[in-house]
């Protein structure tokens, strides 16, 4: 049985076409896949293999080596807090500080209690005179500070409890 859907694999065929090279088309298609699973499983690195005819064994080394790719599963929105020397001497320190007790993890990778946040640190992200800065659900986020921070987590929590899906027990506690 295939963990990735029909539709996503045609997609992924499909890439190829668009690179002087074939080979390029496999951090779009892996990109594609994490979008969808939320991490790469090796079950769905090596159909993205099969869907652009490479090496599973090549597709997974692309997959280790960035770190936007994860191997591992991650928080529904994932922090890449830059940490980096112009974002340190700027506060990241602080900032990271508080993303922690914010979210409710005590170390890079934790996936806070309601699977919505992760975080881990990164080098520099090419924004250092917007520092500190981080990325978050293919956005970049500049000029943090800790009271920011808190405001983004409550942004994302708000999000997060509107697409949230009506229960029995919801509708009760409400009725």
């Amino acid at each position: 049985m295939s963990v990735l859907p029909a539709h996503l694999i045609e997609e992924i065929k499909a890439l190829p076409a668009r690179y002087p090279q074939p080979r390029s088309a496999v951090m779009p298609a892996l990109d594609l896949a994490q979008e969808e699973l939320g991490h790469l499983t090796s079950e769905a690195m090596t159909e993205v293999a099969a869907a652009l005819q490479l090496d599973p064994g090549y597709v997974e080394g692309v997959a280790s080596f960035y770190t936007l790719f994860h191997l591992e599963p991650i928080g529904q929105h994932h922090f890449y807090m830059c940490t980096n020397l112009s974002c340190s001497l700027r506060g990241s320190d602080d900032v990271v500080t508080r993303l922690r007790s914010a979210i409710g993890v005590r170390e890079p990778g934790e996936i806070s209690k309601d699977g919505l946040f992760s975080y881990e640190e990164v080098e520099c992200m090419g924004a250092c005179e917007y520092a500190p800065m981080c990325r978050i659900d293919h956005g970049y986020h500049y000029d943090l500070t800790p009271e920011r921070i808190d405001e983004m987590v409550a942004e994302l929590r708000a999000q997060s409890a509107a697409k949230a899906p009506v229960t029995t027990a919801t509708k009760q506690s409400h009725g």
